[in-house]
């Protein structure tokens, strides 16, 4: 008996070709997936490329800039700090190549922090106090742009990062100016104004450790201790002043250059001590004083040109002698000059030394007692700071 094959409906037919065709779409949207997965996948290798290399030139503008900073500081000279800057640029790898920088990447000028408390800087302003690095990898800069792995596949081939850094050094040349006026040898109780020529202590020197000028010399002592604790590097020079003229048989300048700037701190502590066996006598003449210290501050040679100039005023009264300082403070601020004014003990004319700090917008203070004025004395010292901005 011959047996023939049973015929296949049709509906069963028709369903294994739908099988059959939906096995081939899902093919196609597997090898769909795959091709997106793998884009993705070449994608998230070129996003991290380019975040590292973008942490690598954020390191080495930061670490240039600081390195020009410092050399700006210590040498004080321009073409040295951009030559640090550039040797350890390139001393940092970026995107695997040497970060190398043009003259016109280093940029030096003027930083002052602003009423927000950030930083602004201004390139090519007076006094110079900082250095921007621009880092730079792109297509005009001496290290050209970065090229993407797997970028290109979308039409990206190259990364072009910038960062910019400013390394801020805000060392000073620093001039102390005491008054040393009869007065400052009265008692630290005493609220009289002036010394009578009467009083025995005018023809002996001050004495020690009641009166005005120990409460100031030790005020100089933790001064100079405290700058020795802050990172930038201080230039402090010393100056005197009283008035013109002759007590006690003992002849007394208007203003004396006790110590010249120096980085050695017990040079200035011995100068302000140099007094403490002299007899010293006089009215107040604090524009003789000012005009000393500016005249230090300026010196051709002494004087550093990259460094912020502060003067450190005190007085004990009122001005006996000599014009008025405002228009002293109003040249000094012309020379870029800061002053910072203090006054001491009961009796003071504290109007003026405000106006004359405010014409170099620079702060007054007042010290009551032998205490706080150590403690202005440290404040101002430690006022000082190294920072980097971006």
């Amino acid at each position: 008996m011959i047996a023939f094959p049973r015929p296949v409906p049709a509906r069963t037919s028709r369903r294994k070709r739908l099988i059959a065709r939906r096995r081939g779409a899902m093919l196609y949207l597997i090898l769909l997936f795959i091709v997106i997965f793998i884009g993705l996948a070449a994608l998230s290798v070129d996003v991290a490329y380019m975040h590292l290399t973008r942490t690598q030139l954020r390191a080495a503008t930061d670490a240039a800039a600081r390195a020009g900073g410092e050399a700006l500081s210590r040498l004080q000279n321009a073409n040295a700090a951009r030559a640090a800057a550039k040797q350890l640029a390139a001393a940092n790898l970026v995107a695997g190549e040497p970060l190398q920088l043009a003259d016109s990447d280093i940029v030096f000028g003027f930083s002052d922090k602003l009423a927000d408390g950030s930083w602004g800087f201004t390139a090519g302003a007076s006094p110079t106090n900082s250095l921007q690095v621009l880092g730079r990898r792109t297509d005009d800069s001496l290290s050209g742009s970065v090229g993407l792995f797997f970028g290109r596949v979308f039409g990206v081939n190259k990364f072009q990062p910038v960062q910019t850094a400013t390394a801020v050094k805000l060392d000073r040349d620093i001039c102390l100016v005491l008054d040393r006026s009869s007065s400052m040898k009265l008692g630290l109780a005493s609220s009289a104004e002036t010394m009578s020529s009467s009083d025995s202590r005018s023809s002996q020197p001050p004495q020690y450790p009641d009166s005005r000028w120990a409460a100031a010399t030790a005020a100089i002592d933790v001064f100079i201790d405290t700058l020795a604790t802050t990172p930038p590097s201080e230039q402090c020079a010393l100056v005197s002043f009283g008035s013109e003229g002759m007590w006690v048989n003992v002849h007394n300048d208007a203003s004396a250059l006790d110590q010249p700037l120096t980085c050695t701190p017990n040079d200035i502590k011995a100068a302000g001590h140099s007094y403490d066996s002299r007899v010293f006598n006089g009215m107040t003449h604090t524009t003789a004083g000012l005009n000393a210290a500016v005249a230090e501050l300026t010196h051709p040679t002494r004087a550093r040109p990259f460094a912020r100039k502060t003067i450190v005023f005190l007085t004990d009264g009122f001005r006996t002698a000599g014009g008025d300082p405002v228009p002293a403070a109003t040249a000094a601020a012309a020379q870029d000059i800061v002053i910072h004014t203090i006054t001491f003990g009961a009796t003071f004319n504290q109007s003026e030394m405000i106006a004359v700090a405010n014409a170099t917008k620079g702060k007054h203070y007042h010290a009551p007692d032998a205490q706080t004025l150590s403690d202005v004395f440290r404040e101002i010292a430690s006022s000082s700071d190294v920072i980097l901005t971006r």
